[in-house]
């Protein structure tokens, strides 16, 4: 005899078994509006930054901009990128945000490998100092001295070598080493893996999550900072970032005495736009390359770790 066949629909009892309360669908609507309104403020502001700098600036003065520029114009864009060291800087900055995001990567993980083994003696000894230079520090003078005696002024180096070591970096991916199966470090050691090898092939690959939120970190710092530049390279044109150049830039907005012609002719191009465009093109100009490298990091955040490779 043939098996008598349901006539109840899958689907229909798919359905029935995920059918929510009226309670259940209210809290799921002021969730949806909630984050609805978080999402608009939190995109509003960038928006309205973008529409100014697009707009023109005689009319910008009069004010009442959203997020769409109501005579839009490139004038302000072009006043910016005739500036001749913004080349320069942007090339700098790359190359500082790149390299000093990998070394920094490379120097924090290897110290954070060692600080994470049980069975290194001087662990907590160097815990501590290095919790302890988070809130002390030599102070700026004392921090100029050393770079001097360094012989790190009017250098790439500079950029590089006094931030290659965070602590703040070195205890986040610390505390996630912590966290794995330390039976995946013996086990590696039984199939005749040293340290390197270890830290190389099994912890580092298990480590993306931590790893993508620190050069987050390092990259946007790199990227963003201009205070170096101003201290130990102002003089060195072929060493500024962008960042000090665009500094540059604003100062001349709001200032009419000059140091040098160059800057003399972009101020008086500047005089033709007003300076709350030229502050929105540049925080936009700054801005957006690190919101095209955010989403490649961004799933490392909230995507879940499933550890393996553990023998049974």
């Amino acid at each position: 005899m043939e098996a008598v066949k349901s006539t109840t629909p899958v689907g229909g009892l798919n359905n029935k078994l995920k059918s929510k309360s009226p309670q259940d669908r209210i809290l799921e609507v002021v969730v949806y509006v909630f984050m609805i309104v978080v999402t608009v403020l939190t995109i509003y502001p960038f928006l309205n930054v973008l529409a100014i700098s697009f707009n023109d600036s005689v009319d910008t003065i009069r004010g009442g901009i959203t997020i769409w520029p109501r005579q839009f114009t490139l004038k302000n864009y072009d006043l910016i990128f005739t500036y001749e060291g913004l080349i320069t800087g942007f090339k700098i900055s790359f190359l500082r945000t790149v390299i000093g995001t990998v070394a920094g990567l490379v120097s924090g993980s290897m110290l954070a490998y060692t600080l994470a083994r049980s069975d290194f003696q001087a662990r907590r000894f160097i815990s501590i100092f290095l919790a302890v230079t988070m809130y002390v520090s030599g102070g700026l003078i004392p921090g100029f001295i050393l770079m001097k005696e360094l012989h790190l002024i009017d250098t790439f180096a500079v950029y590089i070598l006094p931030g290659l070591v965070s602590a703040f970096n070195v205890f986040i991916i610390r505390s996630f080493i912590d966290g794995l199966p330390y039976a995946l470090q013996e086990s590696a050691k039984l199939d005749g893996a040293n340290d390197f090898t270890i830290y190389w092939r099994v912890i580092l690959p298990l480590c993306k999550p931590a790893l993508a939120t620190v050069a987050l970190f390092l990259a946007v710092g790199q990227w963003n900072s201009w205070f170096d530049t101003y201290l130990f390279n102002g003089s060195n044109e072929s060493l500024t970032t962008l960042q000090y150049e665009l500094m540059k830039i604003l100062q001349s907005t709001t200032t009419s005495a000059t140091n040098s012609q160059d800057a003399a002719n972009m101020a008086e191009r500047m005089a033709q736009v007003s300076p709350e465009s030229v502050k929105m093109a540049i925080t936009i100009i700054v801005t957006v390359p690190i919101l095209i490298v955010y989403p490649f990091l961004q799933k490392y955040f909230v995507k879940g770790m499933t550890l393996g490779a553990v023998k049974s």
